[in-house]
């Protein structure tokens, strides 16, 4: 996996440089300290399987770096992870683009799941904006993601976290509309790859919001979001015979 990390702060691109590099020996890290720095890494190669983009950039306003980022490599899946948690960015990120949002006092388990996640087709966003429990932040005030990987911790395998989404009646043609907006993208580019014209293409919207029980592309998104990460969750619990 080719990851390209944006951070202006030199400590922190280190340290997540090191955490990141920690899931596995595949795994290679390019940081950039700015957003020129970043524009210059992906013109050279924009053969990235990542971006890591954290929103406080001396060069450039980090949003739009993301929208930037999403309109010239549409297919290159964007992670914000940043300092802040306000529901507002989070909300904000995806709308633009953003595969996925991990605040930095994330534990290094909720950014492998973060990572995970995304790279199997996911979209990840904070456990505490979706009601699901999140870990006590407790302890010292060094963020754990800011911390190496000690030499017990598990590398996750990447794979897919069960979801189904059988249950709410989405038919298969509404399931790959489902899969291109998760991907951010807009009803003119689903249309063209799906070969329908972009009135079609809002039918199936419609329907997949009414299905979710919602109102909008990133309520869907986030909806979405939940019930992978709660099926993600249910799937690490052992089962009542797994303890007998």
């Amino acid at each position: 996996m080719k990851v390209l990390l944006v951070d202006d702060h030199p400590l922190i691109l280190s340290a997540l440089q090191t955490v990141i590099k920690g899931l596995g020996d595949d795994v290679s890290v390019l940081g950039a300290g700015s957003a020129a720095e970043a524009r210059a890494a992906l013109q050279k190669d924009a053969d990235f399987d990542l971006v890591l983009l954290d929103l406080s950039l001396g060069d450039a306003d980090g949003f739009e770096v993301l929208t930037e980022m999403r309109a010239t490599y549409p297919s290159l899946p964007v992670v914000v992870v940043s300092a802040s948690d306000r529901t507002s960015d989070v909300i904000r990120a995806i709308d633009l683009g953003a595969m996925g949002f991990v605040p930095k006092r994330s534990s290094n388990d909720q950014l492998f799941e973060a990572l995970r996640m995304v790279m199997s087709g996911g979209l990840y966003v904070p456990p505490m904006m979706l009601g699901l429990d999140a870990p006590p932040v407790e302890g010292d005030t060094v963020p754990d993601v800011m911390r190496p990987l000690g030499a017990a911790s598990s590398q996750p395998s990447y794979q897919k976290a069960p979801l189904s989404l059988e249950s709410v009646g989405l038919t298969p043609r509404q399931s790959d509309v489902l899969a291109l907006l998760l991907q951010g993208k807009p009803n003119k580019l689903i249309a063209r790859e799906l070969n329908v014209s972009v009135e079609t293409v809002k039918d199936h919207v419609a329907a997949v919001l009414r299905a979710l029980g919602v109102s909008s592309r990133t309520q869907a998104v986030l909806a979405v979001s939940q019930m992978q990460q709660q099926a993600a969750q249910n799937a690490r619990q052992p089962s009542p015979s797994d303890s007998r």
